[in-house]
């Protein structure tokens, strides 16, 4: 082998990445010590960046194609190298390839329950978790703030070190909305989309990427929160309790009678069934412990003019609960100070009379 014949061999012709992984972010060309030959070809692929590093600056970028590199068409490592006259001459250079392709399904979440006041629980915890895409959009950011010089910079590393930050965004905007805890689970895209011009602008700026889709799958409370929703639910769905108690009471005769219970036994528990009902009726008509209500006037004593809900419901025979919600309803006519109601005897005779 002739002189020649090493010095050639010491230089690099063809510098390339072909890359066979789906989690590969950037890549360094392994030179080998090798310089790099002025007119070399530089082949890259669609979804890939090359970036030149020349004694630590950044120097010229090339998008997909294939280049020959000579100092004519690479005008800032020429500056940088001190080429003048079209010097022909190899060239130490560190070549970095970054795949701009769109990274999808990178999870998020949050390690710690999330603080925030909702209007129908008051201070509750939130936990958050779901994926977002993301590409890399301003090669030298991304490798001088993320990527470093690190040979084979990969997702996991990435989403290490972004997966804080996402979380921190997020936590913002969710406290900022006060959307109502029952009302997250049918606004998870919206909330997606809301988080996208919060999160671009602090990403893009500091790390050279950009977020594409943001996408809200949970957002759990804790179990104590969750029995609380349970428990709401069920006294909606069993509505009216001296219904409910009649359909219990129902129930039970229809299957004592298949079970060849006697009409006594049936007797007796539609007695108890009914005789509950009534107490839980007496319950919740009676006023609070301590507190009665105004009395009503006495036989031959002048009519009041004004009634109290407690007076009303006394003169109906129902609970009080029931008059303040025919008021709130509007078929009994009354007047709201404060929070308290008061209804004329003309109001309640009209009611009485439709």
């Amino acid at each position: 082998m002739g002189l020649m014949d090493f010095i050639k061999g010491e230089l690099l012709e063809i510098i390339e990445w072909n890359d066979d992984s789906r989690d590969t972010i950037s890549w360094r060309f392994p030179d080998e010590d090798k310089a790099i030959k002025n007119g070399a070809q530089l082949i890259v692929r669609e979804s890939q960046t090359a970036q030149f590093v020349s004694t630590g600056q950044f120097a010229d970028a090339f998008g997909p194609g294939k280049h020959t590199l000579s100092t004519q068409n690479i005008p800032v490592l020429t500056r940088i190298q001190g080429w003048k006259y079209g010097f022909e001459s190899p060239f130490k250079c560190d070549v970095y390839f970054v795949n701009t392709r769109l990274f999808t399904g990178n999870k998020w979440g949050t390690s710690n329950p999330i603080m925030m006041r909702d209007q129908d629980f008051g201070v509750v915890r939130l936990r958050g978790f779901g994926t977002y895409d993301f590409r890399v959009v301003n090669v030298p950011l991304f490798l001088k703030e993320v990527a470093g010089t690190d040979h084979n910079f990969r997702l996991d590393e990435f989403a290490d070190t972004m997966r804080s930050r996402i979380v921190s965004v997020f936590t913002d905007a969710l406290a900022t909305a006060q959307v109502p805890a029952l009302d997250v689970a049918s606004r998870y895209s919206e909330l997606g989309e809301a988080l996208l011009p919060v999160i671009n602008p602090a990403v893009s700026g500091k790390y050279g990427i950009e977020i594409t889709s943001f996408i809200l799958e949970n957002v759990s409370v804790p179990p104590e929160v969750e029995a609380a929703i349970d428990k709401r639910s069920s006294m909606s769905v069993i509505g009216n309790l001296n219904d409910y108690v009649k359909f219990q009471v129902a129930e039970s005769m229809t299957k004592g009678g298949g079970e060849g219970g006697g009409g006594a036994n049936t007797a007796a528990q539609m007695a108890v069934g009914f005789g509950i009902a009534q107490e839980m009726m007496k319950g919740m008509q009676q006023p609070a412990a301590g507190s009665t209500p105004p009395p009503l006037p006495a036989a031959g004593a002048a009519p009041v003019d004004v009634l109290t809900p407690a007076q009303v419901a006394q003169s109906l025979g129902v609970s009080e609960a029931d008059v303040v919600s025919t008021l709130e309803a509007g078929d009994l006519k009354g007047k709201k100070i404060g929070s308290s109601w008061r209804v004329t005897r003309a109001a309640l005779d009209a009611y009485l009379a439709e």
